[in-house]
C-alpha cells in the first residue's frame, strides 16, 4: 500500500535519510556539470547519451532479464502503460527540460526552482490522486521554501527585488511538475513488477521508453538548431559521472526513499539540492561556504522534520 498523507509516517531512520539525501547531492552535481557542458554538447543529446550509458550499466544488474529474457519482455509489454509514463516523464521530459534550462539559467537558479517540488508534489497528489495534504506538510513546505530563498538572496533579502528570471527558469518549472507526477507514479508500481523484477530491471524497463523519447528530442533539436559536439576527455568523464551518479545511483535511492516515506515527505529532501548546488558552485570557484548556507540548511532540515511528524 503506497504511503499517503493520511497514513502513519515512517520514522526518519539513518538509512532512509541517506536514501533521500544522496539524490539531491547527485542532482546538484548534475546541474553544475550540465551548466559547465552547455557550450560543448546540445542539451537533448546530453540527455540521450546519459541514459544510453545508464542502460549499458544496468544490463548486467537486471537479474530477471538475464535469467528469463522472454518472460521479461512479455512482462515489459504487459506493463507498458506504467513503464512508458514513468520512463517518458522521469528520463525523457524532466531531464530534457533540465538540460535545456541550463542553457540560459545557472545551476543555483535551476535547483531553486526545483525546490518548489514539495508544493508541486502536494498539488499533484491532490489533483491527480486525491491525496489531501496534512497541515504539517504545508508548514514544512513553507519552511523549506524559506530556506531556498535564503540561498537565493545570499542572506540579504533586498537581492530578491533585483532577481532576473530567464526562459530556462520557466522550463525548469515544467520539469518540476513532470518530476512530481513521476514520483507519485512510483508509489503506484504494478504488483507484477514488484514481485518479479529487481530495481535494475524496473529502471531498465523505464529507460527503454524514456531513451527513444530522448533521442527524438535530440533529433528535433539538431534539425531546428544544429550544433556540434566538442569531444574531450573532460566531457567523457562528465558523461560517466552523470550516468553513474545522478542516473543509476540517484534514481535507485529516490525510488527506495519514495517507497518508504511517500512522495510528499521525499519531496522535502529534494529541497537540499539548491543548498548542495550552491556549495558545489562555490567550491569550483574557490568560494568557501557562507553563513547563509548554514541558515538555509537549518530551515530546510526543519521543513523535513515538521513535514514528517505524524
Amino acid at each position: 500500500m503506497p504511503p499517503s498523507s493520511t497514513s502513519p509516517l515512517p520514522q526518519l531512520s539513518p538509512n532512509l535519510v541517506l536514501w533521500l539525501t544522496l539524490p539531491p547531492l547527485m542532482w546538484a552535481g548534475n546541474a553544475v556539470v550540465g551548466r559547465l557542458l552547455h557550450e560543448q554538447i546540445p542539451a537533448t543529446l546530453l540527455n540521450s547519451l546519459r541514459w544510453g550509458l545508464a542502460l549499458a550499466l544496468l544490463l548486467p544488474l537486471a537479474q530477471a532479464l538475464r535469467r528469463h529474457p522472454r518472460q521479461w519482455w512479455d512482462l515489459w509489454w504487459q506493463q507498458r502503460r506504467w513503464l512508458a509514463a514513468t520512463g517518458v516523464l522521469g528520463m525523457g521530459v524532466y531531464n530534457a527540460l533540465l538540460y535545456q534550462a541550463l542553457q540560459s539559467s545557472g545551476p543555483i537558479n535551476v535547483t531553486l526552482i526545483a525546490a518548489s517540488l514539495p508544493l508541486g508534489m502536494l498539488l499533484m497528489g491532490l489533483l491527480v490522486f486525491g491525496n489531501r495534504p496534512r497541515r504539517t506538510e504545508g508548514l514544512g513546505a513553507l519552511l523549506a521554501l524559506a530556506g531556498v530563498l535564503v540561498v537565493l538572496s545570499q542572506g540579504q533579502w533586498q537581492r530578491l527585488r533585483g532577481l532576473q528570471w530567464v526562459a530556462g527558469d520557466l522550463l525548469m518549472l515544467f520539469a518540476t511538475l513532470a518530476w512530481a507526477l513521476y514520483s507519485w507514479l512510483l508509489t503506484r508500481r504494478p504488483d507484477a513488477l514488484a514481485e518479479r523484477w529487481n530495481w535494475a530491471d524496473g529502471l531498465l524497463g523505464q529507460i527503454l521508453f524514456g531513451l527513444p523519447f530522448a533521442l527524438l528530442c535530440a533529433a528535433a533539436e539538431q534539425h531546428w538548431a544544429p550544433a556540434t559536439v566538442r569531444w574531450s576527455w573532460p566531457l567523457a568523464l562528465a558523461l560517466l559521472f552523470i550516468a553513474c551518479g545522478p542516473s543509476v545511483l540517484a534514481y535507485r535511492c529516490w525510488a527506495l526513499g519514495v517507497e518508504r516515506a511517500g512522495p510528499a515527505v521525499a519531496a522535502f529532501f529534494a529541497n537540499l539540492t539548491p543548498v548542495f548546488a550552491g556549495l558545489l558552485s562555490g567550491a569550483l570557484m574557490g568560494d568557501p561556504p557562507q553563513l547563509h548556507h548554514a541558515l538555509a540548511f537549518a530551515l530546510i532540515a526543519a521543513g523535513i522534520l515538521v513535514s514528517s511528524r505524524r
